[in-house]
């Protein structure tokens, strides 16, 4: 992430953004930019809509409760979506757990989420509204400029069912409480391909009861999918995730060196 400007505020927005083409900000945009963060007349800031790139635009106040975003210049490109794409797959969990699932997994390089309904699945009904909203909340704080996909639910047969048909290749990574020692990392270098290159991959989470016996089977007995451990203690889900995500990234993932 060359050049990342840390210290400026950045907000996501849906139109395109062009040289001096004026961004009109919604109530809710409006309302952050001048009643919270106090800002005025010519005040900078960043924008990115997850097509065109980052840009640094001025802010133009259009009385108490409007306002408008005038782009000045590109600040960065739109990086290649392939640079990143590491798919989190995961069985919902209750309310604010649920939000932070969805703010982690876009910090540590996630460019797609997606709910997966298991045995022990605590949530049945996730509200993908709010966790889209979470997702760009932390891609606004983070500095990435794409925003990850969140995918509708889906139960862990039907995952499966239709995995080798509608994903190309990609590679799951489930985390299992089971007896595989302690240490991932040996295990996750047995992904990688000729030439050490590493397929497109997905990390499945499971819930806090664990898989059931019957998942756990079916996810083993898949040619697709690598089981890994996560160390010696049993580690609550919405911890497991940002772990495993972590580990994945520096292995085999956008922290390695490939």
């Amino acid at each position: 992430m060359s050049h990342y400007d840390f210290k400026s505020q950045r907000l996501w927005v849906e139109q395109d953004i062009a040289e001096r083409i004026a961004i009109p900000c919604d109530r809710a945009q409006a309302n952050y930019l001048l009643n919270v963060l106090r800002m005025e007349e010519g005040d900078p800031m960043l924008v990115f809509n997850g097509r065109d790139g980052e840009w640094r635009v001025e802010v133009r106040p259009m009385g108490r409760k409007k306002c408008a975003l005038v782009p000045l210049e590109q600040t960065r490109p739109q990086p290649d979506p392939d640079a990143s794409d590491l798919h989190y797959l995961f069985a919902p969990l209750k309310s604010a757990r649920i939000d932070y699932m969805a703010q982690k997994a876009v910090e540590m390089g996630a460019s797609r989420l997606r709910p997966v309904f298991t045995q022990h699945t605590q949530e049945r009904h996730p509200k993908l509204d709010k966790m889209r909203a979470n997702v760009i909340e932390a891609a606004e704080q983070c500095g990435i400029l794409a925003i990850p996909d969140v995918a509708e639910p889906v139960t862990i047969g039907r995952l499966l069912a239709d995995w080798e048909d509608n994903d190309e290749g990609r590679h799951i990574i489930f985390c299992d409480e089971g007896e595989l020692g302690k240490n991932p990392l040996a295990i996750l270098d047995t992904i990688r391909g000729e030439g050490n290159t590493v397929p497109p991959l997905a990390v499945l989470i499971g819930p806090e009861g664990g898989f059931s016996a019957e998942e756990r089977e079916m996810l083993r007995a898949s040619s697709f999918v690598t089981p890994i451990p996560l160390g010696p203690r049993i580690l609550r889900a919405d911890t497991a995730a940002v772990a495993a995500l972590a580990i994945v990234q520096a292995v085999l993932g956008d922290w390695a060196d490939r």
